[in-house]
C-alpha cells in the first residue's frame, strides 16, 4: 500500500482508498509534499511483508501515525520518524521487537498496541528506552491477562502516566474532547482579559466624560448643602424672631405690673 495520498494525488488503480492526510492544507501542484505532512492515516489498507509502499523517512514532520488494521507482523520497516509522538498499531499481528522503536521514533508520547499477540512483559520491556511515553494501550491482548499485570507494566515502564486509560491510581485519561473544551475555557478567559485590557486603554475623551460626569454630581451635591444651610438660617431666623417676640411680651407685662403697682401705692396715699 502506498502513502500517495500525502502528496494530494489520486492513488493508482487498486490503492487503498480509505488512506487520508493532513498538512494544514490541500496540496494542488502535483509536487511532494511529504516534508509537511503532520498527520497520515493508513487504517484497513494491506501491508506487503510488513511494509507499506510509500511510508518513508521523508516524513519527516510527522506527529502522527495510524496503521490500524493493515496486517503488520512487525515494525521493522517502520521509517525513522523523529517527531513521530503518536503511533497508532492495534488490531495488527506484531508479536515483539518493538526494541527498534526507540531508534526509529524516539519521541513518541503515544503508543497504541491493542489487540496485537504481545504474550508476555518481556515483549513490552524495551519500550523502557522511550523516555517520553506517557500512553500505552494494550487492550485485548493476551499480556493483560498475567497477574497483577497494571502494577508490573508501571513498574516495568516508570515513565507511563497512563495503561489502556487509565493512571496508577485509575483515574481516567481525559480524552481529546476535554481537551477540546478546556482549550476553549482558556481562550474564553484570555478573550475577557483583553476586554478588560480595552477598558482600561479606554481613549481620553472617555475619560473625560467620566471626570466631568463626577464634576456634575459634586456640584449638585454642593448646591444641595448650600439649601440646606440656607434651610437652617431661616430657621435659626424665626427662632430668634420668635424669642424676641417673647421678650418683648415679657417685658410689656412687667411694665404694665410696675404701673399697676404705682396706682396702688397713690390710691393708698390718697
Amino acid at each position: 500500500m502506498s502513502a500517495w495520498g500525502a502528496f494530494g494525488a489520486a492513488p493508482p488503480v487498486g490503492a487503498c482508498k480509505a488512506c487520508s492526510f493532513s498538512t494544514g492544507e490541500a496540496p494542488t501542484d502535483g509536487r511532494d509534499h511529504s516534508l509537511s505532512v503532520k498527520e497520515l492515516v493508513l487504517d484497513n489498507c494491506r501491508s506487503n511483508e510488513g511494509k507499506i509502499e510509500g511510508l518513508t523517512d521523508e516524513f519527516e514532520e510527522l506527529e502522527f501515525l495510524s496503521t490500524i488494521n493493515v496486517g503488520l507482523t512487525t515494525v521493522a520497516h517502520m521509517p525513522k520518524l523523529k517527531k513521530l509522538k503518536k503511533l497508532e498499531l492495534s488490531d495488527n499481528r506484531i508479536s515483539g521487537g518493538l526494541e527498534v522503536l526507540a531508534d526509529k521514533c524516539p519521541n513518541l508520547t503515544h503508543l497504541n498496541l491493542s489487540g496485537n499477540k504481545i504474550k508476555d512483559l518481556s515483549t513490552i520491556g524495551p519500550l523502557k528506552e522511550l523516555g517520553s511515553l506517557k500512553s500505552l494501550d494494550l487492550f485485548n491482548c493476551e499480556v493483560t491477562n498475567l497477574n497483577e499485570y497494571r502494577d508490573n507494566v508501571f513498574k516495568l515502564l516508570p515513565q507511563l502516566t497512563y495503561l489502556d486509560g487509565y493512571d496508577k491510581d485509575d483515574k481516567e485519561a481525559p480524552d481529546s474532547d476535554a481537551e477540546v473544551y478546556a482549550e476553549g475555557l482558556e481562550d474564553e478567559e484570555e478573550d475577557e482579559d483583553d476586554e478588560e485590557e480595552y477598558d482600561d486603554d479606554a481613549p481620553p475623551g472617555d475619560e473625560e466624560d467620566e471626570e466631568g460626569d463626577d464634576d456634575e454630581e459634586e456640584n449638585e451635591e454642593e448646591e444641595e448643602e448650600d439649601l440646606s444651610g440656607e434651610e437652617e438660617e431661616e430657621e435659626d431666623l424665626n427662632d430668634k424672631e420668635v424669642d424676641d417676640e417673647d421678650d418683648e411680651e415679657e417685658e410689656r407685662g412687667q411694665k404694665r405690673k410696675r404701673e399697676l403697682d404705682e396706682e396702688g401705692e397713690e390710691d393708698e396715699d390718697d
